[in-house]
This record gives C-alpha cells, structure tokens and sequence, in this order.
C-alpha cells in the first residue's frame, strides 16, 4: 500500500490539506499527517486541525511521497524547518516523489528538488525567489519526473487526483473522481 506524509504547519492551507488528505484517503493509500509541534494546527483561515501525530513521531516511518500544503504563514513554517528540509532532500535523493501546492513550492526550490525542473506555485511565489534554474509555468498542475507542484487552493481536487493517479494508477483515480460526482 501506498504510503504518504502531509506535514501540517500552524497557518497551511487548510482546503488543501484536508482536499489532499481526504482524497487520497478515499483511494486507500496510507496517508499520515503530522504537525510539526504538539500543538493542534490552526490553519490560516482559522480552521483547527488536529494530526495524526507528531513529525518527530511520523519521521520513524518510511513513505513513498511527501506532500506539502501551501498556505502562509504555514508554507515559511515548512521552509525554516530543518526537519523537512532533510526529509525531502532524502526523499529525491531515494527517487521517491516530493509534491506541493500553492506557496509551498518555495521548499522544494530550497532543498534544492526544484533546480532544473519545471514547476508552478501561487501567481508570485516562485518567481520572487528569482532562481534562473527553475521553469515556472503558469499551469494548474505540473509534473517533471518524481516532483508534482499545483497553483492554488482552487486547484486543490485535481492537484489529488493527480496524486492518486501518481501512486495508484489511473483506474483508481477515476473510481474516485467519480464518487465525487464531477
């Protein structure tokens, strides 16, 4: 079974988290969120999420991706954390898929996962960075090899979709997009 960590900083992007953690639920892919203290997560419109478990704790498990909600100030939270910084570092080092929306980019550019491949993020956020080896598109999803970035919290559902199709194939994305009704 598939198995993927959605690390949760106080102010993520809480459509996305709960869009991305639900949907894969929905496909039966192990998904473990986790917050990076023991604090519940309050998200940046004020909705309180409570994790699975600790990043200390989820960290002695191995996983397949990594998923980082966007959302501010949660996304800065995910970049000035050393924790996740080494976890992807090790994850595209192991060839093992790295994923982000929204503002959340920004990590994976400065792990370094982004450097010559093509990415989107928030309208701004990658660009600001000024980074000459990262090809910014202005696209809802993009995927170049084991790394997945999407636009927005309105690209949320698909940007999920996009991840199930990734871990579990085609047929099982569809199975769930249509208990969606869309």
């Amino acid at each position: 079974m598939a198995s993927v960590l959605v690390p949760l900083a106080q102010g993520c992007e809480e459509l996305e988290a709960v869009t991305i953690i639900d949907l894969l639920r929905r496909a039966k892919i192990n998904v473990v969120s986790a917050s990076l203290d023991n604090q519940p997560v309050r998200a940046s419109r004020g909705v309180t999420l409570l994790a699975d478990n600790t990043l200390d704790e989820a960290l002695k498990q191995e996983y397949d991706m990594v998923v980082l909600p966007g959302g501010l100030p949660g996304a800065d939270y995910l970049n000035d954390d050393k924790r996740i910084i080494d976890l992807l570092k090790k994850m595209a080092n192991s060839e093992k898929f790295t994923a982000a929306i929204c503002a959340a980019p920004k990590v994976l550019a400065s792990a370094g996962i982004l450097s010559g491949k093509r990415a989107t993020s928030y309208p701004g956020t990658l660009q600001n960075l000024g980074l000459s080896d990262i090809s910014v598109e202005d696209a809802p999803i993009v995927k170049d090899g084991k790394v997945i970035t999407s636009r927005s919290p309105g690209t949320a559902m698909d940007f999920a979709l996009e991840l199930i199709e990734t871990l579990v194939g085609k047929t099982t994305r569809d199975e769930v997009e249509k208990g969606l009704c869309r």
